[in-house]
This record gives C-alpha cells, structure tokens and sequence, in this order.
C-alpha cells in the first residue's frame, strides 16, 4: 500500500472535525490539474523528469508540491528516502530544509515589526548594544569607522556589513548559544560598510537573537507559538520527535560521480543548545506548503493570520541600494533584488526565469527549494537532500531550473 493510498483511506474515515486534527499532509486534498489552469499532461511532465533523475540514481528521492489558486494539484512522493535501504520517499518524509527556516525567521521578526518593536531604519545597535562601534575592516587590512550605522532593514537583507559564512568558519559562531554568538561577533570587524554588499552570512541568526530579545521568548518557542501552531505545521521544528526518526531523509553526496550515502544518519532527536533562525529547522513539503499559502494569501491560512497583507508586500520589496546585487554562487543574478529574507524577481525582462514579477523565493543547502509567485498564484516546493545540494556543479541536478520550465509550460493561462 502507498503513502497515497494510506491518505485516501484516512479520507474516507475521518470526519469533519477528525479531518481537521490530522496532520498537514493528511489533511491535502489533491485537485485534478485542469481545476486550477494546468495541463494534466503538462504536469505529468513535471512528475516524469524528477521521476528520471531518481531513475538515474541522480537523486536518491524526491517529494515535490505545486498549488494554484489555494488548490494543490501534485504532491508527489518518489524515491527512496535513503539511497541504501529500502524505506520509500513518502509525500510525510522529513527533510533538513536548513536556508528555508530563514523566511520563517523573517516573517517572525516581520510580526514583532508590526507590533512597533522595531523600525526598518533603526540602528542595529539600538536593539544590540554589542555592536555599537563595530569597526569596518577594508581591502588593505585598515579598521575604519562604519559610514552609516547598519540598519535593521540591512540586516534583513544581508547588507549589514558582516561577511559570508565562510569568513566565519574559525569563529564557530555556532557551537555556544545565541548570545555566545553575539559576544563573538561583537568583537570581530565588518567586512564591508553597511549598505553596499550583499554577503550571505550570519545575519540571520542574529535576527533570531533579536526575536528572542523582543519577544522574551526562546526561538523554538516563539516559531512554534506564533507561526507552526496557527498554521498547523506540526512536523517542522528544530528538533526531531524521535517517534517520528523513521520519516527522516538521509543525507546524500557524490563519490566518482554515484549518489551515496553521506556519512553515518544523524538526527536531532532533542532541544539543540544553538537555535539557528538561519538554518536549524527540518520540515515536510506539506507543512512548508501552508506556509507559503498563509504568505500568498496575504498573511493568513484558514483563519490563522501571522501577517498583515501589507507586511506580505513589504518583504517581498527589495530593499537592496542600486549597484548592490544578489551574488549568491558567482555573478550577480540579474533581475533579482532581495527583500525581507527573500530573494525577489523584480525584473523578468532580463532574469531569464519563467517565475512572474514580483515572485519569492529561497532555498536550502541540502537541495531544499520553493517559490511563490503572486502574479500566477502558485506556490511550488520542492525536497531533496544532497550534501551541498544547492551549488551549481556541485553533483546535484539543477532542479531549480528544470521544476519552473515544467511548471510553466503546463500552465495555460500563463499572464505576462
């Protein structure tokens, strides 16, 4: 028996109000393609290609969801869940979806934003004092003083001066806790004045001390109370329930070219010490879905509001200065700004993506990815999970190209 087969059964029994305790997955109802402006050949192409890739032994699984118009139309589960042992990729598999838990710290910090915590031009310092003064270190090795004060609407951006991930390694900003890691970074320089250079780096994990700071709650608590539990999203946390160990995708990697395990499975079964807003939260596609639904929808799902729509708009604004680009693995991607913890198609003339203006989106380092695109109100997420799954020529197919052309060219009524 499928995992499908499983769900329609749990359908057919459950009631009105049973229906609503069951979890995310359980509680999708899959429409036929044509009920919200696809080609039921089109999508089928979709399902076939990352079906190929699995064929292939390119992946080991993958589960992928596109909706319409609120309507789910493929929520499709193929594959194994790891590449040497028989358990099958199921449509409730749990991935480590590490850079996609940074919208969720966002929208989190977007609520505190609305409740008049903080302003996007307040001065990162008024609400850390530990970075006042912080020095900017140039080209040539000389301490400066910062031209402007970083702001808060550049820490959101990845504009606030701190240097990439990489910069950081020696610094194991991660292995204290939170404060640890401000009480590290507070006594290091900035790698770039404020405002003009987008550099992927610990930003996001400082907002999530800040959401600590303002809300006088710790982080896991905060998400849970104030986004997975009004949208129902009872499989995301930064921690695994280990009831639920057996749902976990296994890591994978690249030897000469074949897909293998990547080192012994790990799990984190109890309350991590360090709570990454960056990067610490596993999820599944479905429950991932609500969330992006709740943002396409203006800030709510199914009664729960988390955001008000004017917040959804203003952080899918790209707040990034002119000349300051989105360069996350070599050139600047053209068309694209970034926002409150987005990336945002502003320009599609020149992006050479399919996605509609104004479209949103982010990804995760194991191969995680989603999008949602106002303009053809479709929310699509995809998961995998590959070691260094999101760098190009890293081994892992470049499924964040190949979903978008399948999924719009089974729309047929694209708009422009």
């Amino acid at each position: 028996m499928t995992t499908m087969d499983r769900r329609n059964l749990m359908f057919a029994g459950a009631g009105a109000a049973a229906f609503a305790a069951l979890p995310a997955w359980a509680r999708i109802s899959v429409q036929p393609p044509a009920s919200a402006g696809f080609s039921v050949a089109g999508v089928a192409a979709l399902n076939a290609e990352m079906h190929a890739l699995v064929d292939q032994q390119k992946l080991a699984g993958a589960v992928t969801l596109l909706a319409r118009k609120g309507k789910v139309v493929n929520l499709d589960a193929y594959g194994r869940q790891d590449i040497s042992a028989p358990a099958p990729m199921a449509i409730d598999s749990i991935f480590r979806i590490a850079s996609m838990t940074k919208p969720i710290c966002g929208v989190a910090m977007m609520q505190l934003w609305e409740q008049g915590k903080w302003k996007l031009d307040d001065p990162v310092a008024s609400h850390i004092p530990e970075f006042a003064g912080l020095k900017v270190r140039t080209a040539d090795g000389v301490l400066v003083d910062q031209a402007s004060p970083m702001t808060m609407a550049q820490m959101m951006s990845h504009t606030a001066g701190f240097g990439t991930s990489a910069r950081y390694e020696a610094d194991a900003l991660s292995a204290t806790d939170l404060q640890g890691m401000i009480d590290k970074l507070s006594k290091l320089p900035l790698f770039s004045q404020p405002g003009t250079d987008w550099a992927y780096g610990p930003c996001v994990n400082i907002q999530g001390y800040v959401v600590e700071k303002l809300s006088g709650k710790p982080l896991d608590r905060y998400f849970q109370d104030h986004i997975f539990t009004p949208l129902k999203m009872p499989d995301t946390g930064f921690w695994v329930d280990p009831a639920k160990v057996s749902r976990v995708v296994r890591i994978h990697t690249y030897a000469a070219g074949t897909l293998v395990p990547a080192g012994e499975p790990r799990v984190q079964t109890t309350r991590p010490r360090f709570l990454s807003g960056s990067g610490g939260l596993s999820s599944t596609a479905a429950d991932y879905f609500r969330f992006c639904q709740a943002l396409l929808n203006g800030g709510e799902l199914e009664g729960a509001r988390i955001l008000k729509p004017e917040t959804v708009k203003l952080m899918r604004k790209s707040v990034l200065r002119p000349g300051v680009g989105v360069d996350l693995y070599g050139p600047v991607q053209k068309g694209i700004g970034f926002g409150m913890d987005f990336a945002v198609h502003e320009n599609p003339a020149i992006s050479g993506i399919p996605q509609g203006i104004d479209s949103y989106w982010w990804g995760g380092a194991f191969g995680t990815w989603f999008w949602i695109d106002p303009t053809h109100d479709i929310v699509f997420v995809g998961m995998i999970q590959n070691l260094n799954g999101s760098i190009p020529g890293g081994g892992t197919p470049a499924v964040r190209d190949i979903s978008p052309r399948a999924v719009y060219a089974a729309l047929t009524d694209k708009k422009a």
